[in-house]
């Protein structure tokens, strides 16, 4: 069986796919987005069209610009493992079926496992030091 990454990774498609979808979302033109976010519209075009890989940077002002998370961006352009978190730690499957529900949009995404977060830190055991 594909592990839920792999499967993941073929449905949401390219890293240039995704970033003209949320700039279509966002109601951005392409010439808009790249002066929100500084790029030159030639090399975001490139982006889109999966004929250039941007670096770490080129993303994190991408993602600001369309106001989604930089992290997201990273999986998709595979720097960022997405089978760990921050912590180094399998995420659980409520965080990979939120990151992967298409009714969604970035932002409720973020709110959704902000809340789940704490509820998980609410609940868990303090450490014995």
């Amino acid at each position: 069986m594909a592990r839920l990454s792999d499967r993941a990774a073929g449905a949401v498609g390219s890293l240039g796919e995704y970033l003209a979808e949320q700039r279509r979302h966002a109601q951005l033109s392409l010439r808009q987005l790249s002066d929100l976010a500084g790029v030159s519209n030639p090399y975001l075009s490139q982006i889109e069209r999966g004929l250039r890989k941007p670096s770490a940077d080129v993303l994190q002002q991408l993602a600001k610009a369309l106001r989604i998370s930089a992290e997201t961006l990273y999986v998709r352009a595979g720097i960022l493992d997405p089978d760990e978190n921050q912590e180094g730690k399998q995420p659980s499957g409520v965080v990979d079926a939120v990151l992967l529900d298409p009714a969604l949009n970035e932002r409720q995404k973020r709110v959704l496992l902000d809340v789940y977060a704490s509820f998980v830190r609410e609940n868990t055991p303090p450490a014995d030091d």
